[in-house]
């Protein structure tokens, strides 16, 4: 979700609270808020729990992997599809590699937490000298 939704919201419900209910109103669209914010952090943690029980940078398919992702996408919605966490190779942009048991590997770079550019690398293209497959 936008965070500039997500907060608009928040706000509308502190507004209607208030309006409708007074103070009572106030403290039901702060329950609301902190119930929120509560889901997102444990959907974080399960996110991470989960990457955290595999190898680093281990995958079971880079071409599945690579088929699935997209511009745009979040960290969070990359790790559930790799079951694991990326191995960092670079900081500027943060770029992961994923590589599955063939020895193919898929990176992607991420700029501000969202998925910028995404290749796969062939294990068998880099043994004769070729280059990746770009992402769209």
């Amino acid at each position: 979700m936008n965070p500039v939704i997500g907060w608009g919201l928040a706000a509308l419900a502190l507004a209607v609270g208030y309006a409708s209910y007074g103070w009572r109103g106030v403290v039901l669209g702060v329950s609301a808020i902190v119930f929120w914010l509560l889901l997102q952090f444990s959907r974080s943690l399960r996110v991470m729990r989960n990457a955290a029980g595999r190898p680093v940078g281990s995958i079971d398919n880079a071409v599945m992997l690579h088929a699935k992702l997209r511009t745009g996408m979040r960290l969070l919605e990359i790790l559930p599809l790799t079951h694991s966490l990326g191995q960092r190779v670079a900081d500027d942009p943060e770029t992961f590699v994923w590589t599955d048991g063939g020895g193919d590997r898929v990176r992607v770079e991420l700029r501000n937490g969202r998925c910028t550019a995404f290749a796969l690398e062939r294990a068998d293209a880099a043994a004769d000298g070729g280059a990746a497959a770009a992402a769209p």
